[in-house]
């Protein structure tokens, strides 16, 4: 049987209170609408190739591609966390022939802890569409003496700052849901910078540290084999991946919730109705079974959620983490 897109909603709860927020206006320009496309079109994606980022870019290229007409190239233009990238598309010429590719840190993150950003994402990106969730979970050791997320946090309570945890920095994503989870929780935990996934789990593995946070696509394999054990989702939905998980909602900590999302958008002033055709053109492709299962197979959730509430949830998002990094004094150079 045909696995079926099922229309979802991030931060449930903060889009329903922001339904009303009105998608951004688009003014014309040189562009000819009724006619695009008539040449290639970018998708610029600002990580290096062979990521997951790149991997859902050239597959959602490949069926855009058949259904456009025209070739979708993937462009990858990494540095700065995505700002490099990301700034190119701002600069682009607003004709739908320059399209951006990535996840919430170029949407959100960066908007909320860096003060310097070259750029507005709300004012200069004109969402599309968010067509994946990447979750994130809570991971301890298999050797570990907490059992759940409650035991976790009763130990961090008795003793502040010596449960250590695993970053990839400051202002990355497991440092965002580890200021969320001391907040939501009222303990203090130590984040421990690490320069990436593997070896962030390696050092839980090995013992240097005592928990980590991860996305489900590089923990879930060794939750599997016996060498990790997952606490909690820490976001509102469980996981394909691991579906006996328990997310930070049903543990009874709402305000702890950390939704990573991958979406495409254009340049502000794009013309609406070639964002219209694009929009039912990623719609369409994203039904496609073939699809679902690649970005799947990235540790990702396929999902359509249209530019109105990718608007509202890229404000309310910002709105949120700058919060955040002001109460937990995250500084990010």
């Amino acid at each position: 049987m045909k696995k079926r897109l099922v229309r979802t909603s991030l931060l449930s709860v903060a889009l329903a209170a922001l339904a009303g927020v009105g998608s951004p206006s688009f003014a014309q320009t040189a562009a000819q609408p009724d006619t695009w496309p008539q040449r290639s079109v970018r998708l610029v994606v600002p990580f290096p190739p062979g990521g997951g980022t790149d991997a859902v870019a050239r597959a959602l290229g490949q069926k855009l591609a058949t259904r456009l007409g025209q070739p979708v190239v993937v462009d990858n233009k990494p540095g700065a966390s995505t700002i490099i990238g990301t700034d190119s598309v701002v600069k682009a010429e607003p004709d739908g022939y320059t399209l951006l590719v990535s996840g919430s840190t170029s949407y959100t993150v960066n908007a909320a802890l860096r003060p310097k950003l070259p750029y507005d994402p709300i004012k200069d990106l004109a969402p599309v569409a968010i067509i994946a969730r990447a979750p994130l979970v809570v991971v301890v050791s298999a050797t570990s003496p907490y059992k759940d997320l409650a035991g976790l946090l009763a130990a961090a309570k008795a003793a502040p700052k010596t449960i250590n945890y695993a970053t990839f920095g400051s202002g990355s994503a497991p440092h965002l849901v580890g200021a969320l989870i001391e907040q939501a929780a009222d303990v203090r935990l130590q984040d421990v910078p690490y320069r990436g996934s593997a070896q962030a789990m390696m050092g839980l593995i090995g013992g240097e540290i005592q928990m980590a946070i991860d996305t489900v696509a590089s923990a879930a394999p060794h939750v599997r084999s016996g060498k990790l054990r997952a606490l909690a989702i820490a976001g509102n939905e469980r996981a394909r991946a691991l579906p006996t998980v328990p997310t930070v909602q049903e543990l009874k900590l709402p305000d702890a919730a950390f939704d990573g999302w991958y979406a495409v958008a254009a340049p502000a002033r794009t013309p609406a109705p070639i964002v219209d055709k694009l929009l039912k053109e990623v719609e369409a492709a994203l039904r496609d079974p073939q699809l679902q299962e690649q970005i799947r197979a990235q540790g990702m959730e396929p999902v359509f959620i249209g530019p109105k509430a990718m608007h509202a949830a890229m404000d309310n998002e910002i709105g949120r983490y700058r919060a955040l990094a002001h109460r937990a004094k995250i500084v990010v150079d």
